[in-house]
């Protein structure tokens, strides 16, 4: 298991493609009065995402295992009408990074949040029912992109430093930043499809990992403890919730340190699935990615959850090793064994009354 004070803690989105120092990364109070220490990077990165791991994947030869997942062919990106509202970053030359406040919201950024909510769970639903062997991601991508345009939406990702497409479809082992492209998809896959929409200013972000044909009973486990973790998290949000409480409810610990502190034990660790560290979930709102930094494993990080905050929980589990490797195309990162890897993540609202599930149909 990788060390959790490893420097490599990024937003679930790639996007933000920032190489952090772990320390400065979660947000502390230097003292009354203080302003929050924030996301201090050694390094803004678009380009050089080497630093981010510290090697690529020694299986990108096909010769070396025929059965693990390659890249195939990407095609050309997708136009968007010039009536539909962009984030700043695609028309920026900066590259876009990690905002330094919390997103909350008054009760018109609320209603926004909704809306561009219940569009991305739309969307991905629709994408969902595509699911099948035979069909290649780029058909998925395609067919998301064109619902969310006909909705007078923005596919967030598309652009956003330099990511090609307007979904992530992350295949078997690829744990998240998966490129849609040529590769069709087979009996017996699990995929996750990552959706986020720019709908009226604000950004409602949602992922799932679907079934693809006749699917194993280890892959079909995985994927439900998987919905599992996201859902147990989920439950125990409210306001003035410390926020490492997510990653102690689904954090994968040896069984013998198990704690017995809280009410919400390891879920994860009854079923021996790795939780990766090194991607987290973050705020949402009026930009892709803001504060907190919600880690999903077991932490003693500062911050509590406020009132009509937003923010995505995401949680990634491997059957085997949870240490992510880069691809060639500084995006797609997959498990260093070739294991399964399945996410999970909803946009929530904190309210007076607990949780609000933003992204649902």
């Amino acid at each position: 298991m990788a060390n959790p004070s490893s420097p490599h803690l990024l937003s679930s989105f790639l996007g933000n493609r920032l190489a952090l120092s772990a320390r400065p990364l979660l947000l502390r109070s230097a003292g009354p009065g203080s302003r929050r220490v924030a996301y201090q990077a050694t390094r803004t990165l678009c380009n050089l995402v080497d630093i981010l791991f510290n090697r690529r994947s020694r299986d990108d030869a096909p010769e070396n295992n025929p059965r693990r997942l390659r890249p195939g062919k990407v095609s050309p990106r997708l136009s968007v009408p010039n009536h539909i509202q962009r984030p700043p970053y695609v028309n920026s030359r900066q590259r876009p990074g990690v905002n330094n406040g919390p997103e909350i919201h008054d009760e018109r950024g609320i209603e926004c949040m909704r809306a561009s909510g219940k569009l991305a769970a739309q969307v991905l639903k629709f994408a969902g029912t595509l699911v099948k062997p035979g069909i290649t991601t780029d058909e998925i991508d395609k067919a998301v992109h064109q619902m969310i345009i006909d909705n007078g939406a923005y596919p967030s990702p598309l652009g956003y430093c330099g990511y090609p497409k307007s979904v992530c479809t992350s295949v078997n082992e690829c744990i998240c930043h998966g490129i849609p492209d040529s590769r069709p998809l087979e009996d017996g896959d699990i995929i996750n499809i990552d959706v986020t929409v720019y709908l009226s200013g604000y950004h409602g972000d949602t992922s799932a990992t679907f079934l693809c044909g006749d699917v194993d009973d280890e892959a079909k486990k995985l994927v439900q403890v998987t919905r599992e973790c996201l859902e147990k998290a989920i439950s125990i949000c409210a306001p003035g919730v410390e926020i490492k409480r997510i990653g102690r409810t689904i954090q994968y610990v040896n069984e013998n340190c198990i704690t017995r502190l809280y009410v919400h034990l390891d879920h994860a660790d009854k079923f021996k699935f790795g939780v990766v560290q090194q991607f987290v979930g973050h705020g949402v709102g009026k930009v892709f990615h803001a504060e907190p930094v919600v880690l999903h494993f077991r932490n003693n990080e500062w911050g509590r959850m406020v009132l009509n905050q937003t923010f995505t929980i995401e949680p990634m589990l491997t059957i085997g090793s949870i240490n992510p490797v880069m691809w060639s195309d500084d995006w797609t990162a997959v498990t260093e064994d070739g294991s399964l890897s399945a996410q999970f993540e909803h946009t929530i609202l904190i309210t007076e009354d607990g949780p609000e599930i933003l992204t649902q149909c």
